[in-house]
Formats: structure tokens, sequence, C-alpha cells
């Protein structure tokens, strides 16, 4: 009967052993997510080249269709941009780093700067890169036809 009462106790897990697992598992739950997915995610990114990329258009289409010239303009700093000739502010995520590329007639200040098009499509042309650490987007405008490309 000895022999049966402790092979019984010896199976199974102590209250400490179970404990132990489950504060692992805690510590996993909380630590693995915030080592692989901390910064900005890769849909900020994607949202900000897109929003910029849009933006182009527009000014494009604008400049175009009005006959007129149409600027986009540009604030690295506070992370925005606006069309010449409307009020509206468009505001990109601010987990999001910018840097602009363009003709140095078109840079209103080491913050500010526009990619301006004319009513015949063309452009002056440049390259608005949005990024966030290693990861990066490319919004590429060709000076001679205005097209707006995107490249990771």
């Amino acid at each position: 009967m000895n022999l049966q009462r402790s092979s019984l106790m010896q199976s199974g897990f102590t209250l400490l052993e179970l404990l132990t697992v489950i504060v692992i598992m805690a510590l996993v739950y909380v630590l693995v997510p915030t080592m692989f997915f901390s910064g900005t995610s890769g849909a900020d990114l994607r949202k900000g080249s897109r929003d910029i990329a849009s933006g182009l258009r527009q000014a494009r289409s604008e400049a175009v269709n009005l006959r007129r010239d149409t600027s986009l303009v540009l604030d690295l700093e506070k992370r925005s941009f606006s069309l010449s000739g409307h009020e509206k502010t468009y505001q990109l995520p601010e987990s999001v780093e910018l840097k602009l590329f363009t003709a140095q007639s078109e840079i209103v200040s080491e913050k500010q700067g526009a990619i301006r098009f004319f009513p015949d499509g063309s452009s002056t042309g440049g390259r608005v890169t949005v990024a966030s650490g290693d990861r990066k987007f490319l919004v590429d405008v060709d000076w001679l036809t205005g097209k707006v490309s995107i490249a990771p």
C-alpha cells in the first residue's frame, strides 16, 4: 500500500513548477512583441508614402487641368504637406522621417521645400523619402513626364 501511495504522489507537477512556467510564459508574451514590432509599422510607412504620392498626383492634375503651375509644399519638421493655393494641410504619421530632394529653386528653407508641376505635365522633379529606421519608401517624380512612382 505504501508503494502505491508514493507513486501517486510523484506523478504530476508541484505548484512551484506550474507557477514558474506561468511566469516564463507571461514574460515571453510581454517581451516578444516589443522585440519584433517596435517602431513604426510598415502600414504607417506605406500610408505616408501613398499620401504623398496622392498629393503629388493631385498637384500634377491641377497643373494640367487649370493650366497653371501647382506645387506640393512639404514641411519636413511638421511632417505635413499642402498644395499651393489650398488651405488644407495633410498630416503624416509622427513616427515617420521625411527627406526631400528637389530643385534648388524649390527649396524654401532647411525644413521646407516643394516639387512644382507645370501646365504641360512636366515638373521640377524630385524625391521624397519616407523612412523609419532601416525601412523606407521612395516617392519619385520624373521631371520630364511628371510621373509619380513609389519604390520600396
